[in-house]
């Protein structure tokens, strides 16, 4: 886009002060002819440019004059740069290295080179297809279908893809289900043989909310239970340094709230032999049955 081009240029001529036209047309993959154009399209946009001849001439900014570089700061810059690397990690596009191709070499990505953040998991190629899909059917509102795994079965679904969602450590699409009539989250890594059609939709309000994502879980069914030290490091991690109380024989107690006992089984069983289920009585008799078909399901 000429755009881009007219802004690269600028930012040629702020890093290297004085450069030749045959080096921008090169730079560019245009002809002598397009930067000569490009030259006064800046010039009538009030940036004072200088073309000089001979051995050391070239094209430059006025000396003396100064463009407004201070937009940004330089943690800002820093921060919209990792942030593009991290969004390019389940991308197809580069958009980071094309911001540092114009920033030269700033500081700010030196900084930014600092921290990595990979958002692709250990699927990035089959991510990063179907996040290119969903946001170009988004971009012309039209509908997508995908054959869609979960706890329910399976199923074909066909929704107005309206959000492109990274929660809870995982990617999500969010739309609304023309089956359920309602907006749906589905998670990408559950979700194969997307397709966009041809059947466009009219963008609909979203409810607020609809917008509060997982705020419908809650964790108020509390669960009591003892944990060998040795798995400390995980509870530190899900929950915190402060949420346990480490008993005089080294175990470590616990009292949380949980969503669902369907949830609170599943994180048990993650710990095999380090856990103890102390209470709600029920809970202790569903841990015990749920070790039992286990069990039986080994011996048959």
């Amino acid at each position: 886009m000429k755009i881009d081009r007219l802004i690269g240029i600028i930012t040629t001529l702020q890093q290297k002060k004085n450069v030749t036209a045959p080096y921008l047309a090169e730079k560019f993959e245009v002809s002598r002819r397009t930067i000569n154009r490009d030259i006064e399209d800046i010039c009538k946009a009030g940036i004072p440019i200088v073309t000089t001849q001979g051995a050391n001439g070239g094209i430059s900014i006025m000396e003396g004059f100064s463009l407004d570089t201070t937009v940004f700061t330089e943690q800002e810059l820093s921060a919209i740069f990792a942030g593009l690397k991290s969004l390019d990690s389940v991308s197809n596009s580069a958009s980071a290295e094309k911001l540092a191709q114009k920033l030269g070499g700033s500081s700010a990505i030196r900084l930014a080179d600092n921290m990595v953040i990979d958002l692709s998991s250990f699927y990035k190629d089959d991510l990063a297809a179907k996040i290119d899909s969903i946001k170009q059917a988004m971009k012309e509102s039209k509908c997508i279908t995908f054959h869609y795994c979960y706890n329910k079965g399976e199923a074909d679904k066909l929704i107005e893809p309206y959000l492109i969602v990274f929660k809870w450590s995982d990617w999500y699409v969010f739309g609304f289900c023309k089956e359920r009539q309602d907006f749906r989250m589905y998670k990408l890594r559950r979700l194969w043989n997307l397709q966009i059609t041809e059947e466009t939709f009219v963008i609909r309000d979203i409810p607020e909310e609809k917008k509060q994502f997982g705020s419908h879980m809650t964790d108020d069914y509390i669960i009591t239970a003892v944990y060998d030290a040795s798995v400390k490091y995980r509870l530190v991690e899900e929950y915190g340094p402060n949420s346990f109380t480490e008993q005089e024989d080294g175990r470590l107690y616990t009292e949380w709230g949980f969503s669902t006992q369907k949830r609170a089984v599943e994180w048990f069983l993650s710990f095999g032999d380090k856990v103890k289920v102390i209470g709600p009585s029920e809970m202790v008799e569903l841990m015990k049955s749920t070790l039992e078909s286990i069990k039986n399901l080994y011996e048959s």
